[in-house]
């Protein structure tokens, strides 16, 4: 499997971001798994949030189509029984195979004032694509390492994001933490918005990292290998069967 993460901005235009997300992803192999950043095709439209919540519906059936052959992750405003909220898509063989809600809201960015979070964080778990556990964390979610425990055991952990370019070094260094910390492939996609930090990066269990800021598409090819031979030589108590 091929992982790929995206660093892309989005326009006031919903439609030619959701066609310029699809050229992205019609570029990459078969067999890819691709994330996009958080809320990737339209940022945090307050002001328009009804329309997007509506777009998003469009999207999702694009999106699915496109899935046949590849793994496709983001998070979209999505409108349900009166709340709006910040929701994790995991397209997978033109289906839905994982959704999961924004659960730790940032309050730095007026999040909480627009979108509801469920009831619980018990969606931040595994969840499979074909034999590979995968697992996400939507941003400031990063920041609870008490997830990074719960999370320990998973292939590959998904980070979707808008992240705050005055904290750039934080997002770089947590998520180079997370691979190292829970032995396992993190891809982390961060928007190009001008008030974001990029830092779009691809992790290895080993800590090595694939970054570049000037890059809309990153990938490298997944070796379960590389997970199998650091659990085991550098026991720390993560299954690696």
């Amino acid at each position: 499997m091929n992982l790929v993460t995206l660093q892309t901005n989005y326009t006031k235009d919903l439609e030619q971001n959701l066609n310029y997300l699809e050229n992205l992803i019609n570029s990459c192999e078969n067999d890819s798994l691709i994330l996009a950043p958080e809320l990737a095709l339209s940022g945090y439209s307050y002001d328009n949030i009804h329309k997007v919540a509506e777009f998003s519906k469009k999207a999702i059936k694009r999106l699915k189509k496109l899935s046949k052959n590849k793994a496709i992750a983001l998070t979209l405003t999505i409108f349900k029984d009166g709340n709006y909220y910040n929701r994790f898509y995991m397209f997978y063989q033109k289906q839905i195979i994982h959704t999961q809600d924004k659960y730790r809201l940032f309050k730095l960015g007026n999040e909480q004032k627009y979108f509801s979070k469920p009831k619980n964080d018990k969606k931040i778990k595994f969840f499979k694509i074909g034999q590979l556990k995968v697992a996400t964390l939507i941003c400031f979610e990063l920041r609870f390492t008490k997830y990074w425990n719960r999370l320990k055991g998973a292939d590959i952990i998904l980070v979707p994001a808008m992240w705050g370019k005055g904290r750039k070094e934080h997002f770089e260094t947590l998520v180079k933490a997370l691979a190292i910390s829970n032995q396992c492939f993190v891809i982390a996609s961060n928007s190009a918005d001008d008030n974001c930090c990029k830092s779009s990066s691809i992790i290895n269990p080993f800590g090595e990292v694939i970054l570049d800021d000037s890059k809309e598409l990153l990938q490298v090819l997944f070796d379960k290998k590389q997970i199998r031979k650091i659990r085991k030589f550098l026991d720390v108590g993560i299954d690696y069967e």
